[in-house]
């Protein structure tokens, strides 16, 4: 009941949904609740396979493959999209990338990547649609950055530094719309067990992040969503969901302490 409450809130029946990272993760679940209450959802992503059995579920979902590091490929996916599908009521940015490296062994190149994928790829999406939802004076962006980007971690520096950016980002987007009629929301999730989180695994992972595995402490990404749906329910700007508020009160009154904790995981 509560989300087709939140829902109807969130989003008119009918209306139009971009979603990207829409082949899995807190994207895909996301996708298929906006779907599942009568939305068009087209769910963005590089997954070729993922986007295709997602959009398989439900008519009212439309897959389509972008790049969203590439400026020019997210402005052709974006006009197709209102070419076929119409006005672009809200757009759900979840898409990343979560590698872990040290600094010092990060390399140029993967750091730009990263880059060109977290943070151009939120402004693009987001200058992608915006100007049609000002024009029309309606329109709600979602878009994740991060805890990462405040409760700092070792061995992902570089992906901290790019959630820190889309932070900042959005909250600056925040103030300079509010009377628009356009509402933007960051949500700054905690650790949540996705396929993001196994691409963390596979580099060289902080220990933090093993032993949440490991322990299960991993946050459940349904009761996220459900959570970012409260957020936006409440029209709060800024969302942090599941233990992402405790995290960014400890970081911020007490830095030297986080810093003691997440640095012992790693001596283990």
């Amino acid at each position: 009941a509560l989300n087709v409450l939140v829902m109807s809130f969130l989003f008119k029946r009918g209306g139009l949904a971009v979603v990207t990272g829409g082949a899995s993760g807190m994207g895909q679940i996301i996708a298929r609740r906006l779907a599942a209450q009568g939305a068009k959802v087209a769910i963005f992503d590089v997954n070729e396979q993922g986007l295709q059995s997602t959009a398989a579920e439900s008519d009212n979902i439309n897959a389509f493959r972008c790049d969203i590091s590439s400026l020019e490929e997210v402005e052709t996916r974006v006009a197709e999209v209102i070419a076929k599908l119409g006005p672009i009521d809200l757009l759900v940015h979840a898409a990343a990338l979560m590698p872990s490296h040290l600094l010092v062994d990060h390399t140029h190149e993967g750091m730009e990547r990263l880059f060109r994928i977290n943070y151009f790829g939120t402004t693009y999406m987001v200058r992608a649609v915006l100007p049609g939802m000002l024009e029309r004076k309606t329109g709600r962006i979602i878009a994740f950055g991060s805890i990462a980007g405040i409760a700092l971690v070792p061995k992902m520096g570089a992906y901290c530094a790019t959630k820190a950016a889309v932070n900042a980002y959005m909250e600056v987007l925040q103030h300079e719309i509010r009377d628009s009629g356009v509402r933007a929301h960051l949500v700054c999730p905690p650790a949540v067990n996705t396929a993001l989180i196994d691409q963390t695994l596979a580099t060289d992972s902080p220990a933090s992040i093993i032993e949440a595995r490991k322990s299960g402490r991993l946050a459940d990404p349904e009761k996220i969503v459900d959570a970012i749906e409260k957020g936006v329910a409440k029209d709060r700007d800024i969302i942090y969901p599941g233990e992402a508020r405790l995290l960014y009160l400890w970081r911020a009154l007490f830095p030297w302490l986080w810093w003691k904790t997440v640095m012992h995981f790693e001596k283990k």
